[in-house]
């Protein structure tokens, strides 16, 4: 309730010859502390950074040409299984992303081309700290764009060059990312 509106209502009741005081409780100067799931503690920054890699080009398992992508968030957490996007419980300052495979004229109306079954990796380099790691992931055909696969690395905070290819003759790309 405004200031306008408490005069005005205690204005009308005192034509009734009875005053009725009323106090709105005090806007706190700070903000809440940022909650992306319940078991969110200490400081945190809030922060996702969105990727996107570019489709690697690949020979799947037999005789099959491919195209593999991801996309991705990455974060700070901590996070637990409750919170509906993500899916590891603790995880800190990590990328989250989601493979998908194959091209479809029509997006997810006509079937996709260019899935096989394939093995996926992501060399990571954290370029502030020094860290490197390899994440490893069976990606069978069927996970198309409206079927993902989600897999995750933790190269800790800062700058980081992720690097997408595959285990099979591949032109690997290479993205960076800020990972809070």
């Amino acid at each position: 309730m405004t200031i306008a509106h408490r005069i005005l209502s205690a204005a009308a009741a005192g034509l009734m010859g009875v005053a009725v005081a009323v106090t709105a409780p005090g806007v706190a100067g700070a903000q809440e502390p940022c909650q992306l799931s319940r078991s969110n503690t200490g400081p945190r920054t809030c922060e996702m950074t969105q990727l996107a890699t570019p489709p690697v080009l690949t020979l799947g398992d037999g005789i099959c040409a491919g195209i593999v992508r991801a996309g991705g968030t990455a974060f700070d957490g901590p996070l637990d299984e409750s919170y509906a996007i993500y899916s590891v419980a603790g995880a800190t300052h990590g990328i989250e992303l989601r493979v998908t495979q194959g091209y479809s004229l029509l997006g997810e109306w006509t079937p996709s081309i260019l899935n096989c079954d394939v093995t996926v990796a992501f060399d990571w380099h954290n370029l502030d700290t020094g860290a490197r790691g390899t994440e490893t992931r069976f990606v069978p055909a069927f996970h198309t764009s409206t079927r993902p696969l989600f897999m995750h690395v933790f190269p800790g905070p800062g700058r980081v060059a992720l690097t997408m290819r595959t285990e099979r003759p591949s032109i690997p790309v290479t993205t960076e990312v800020f990972v809070p």
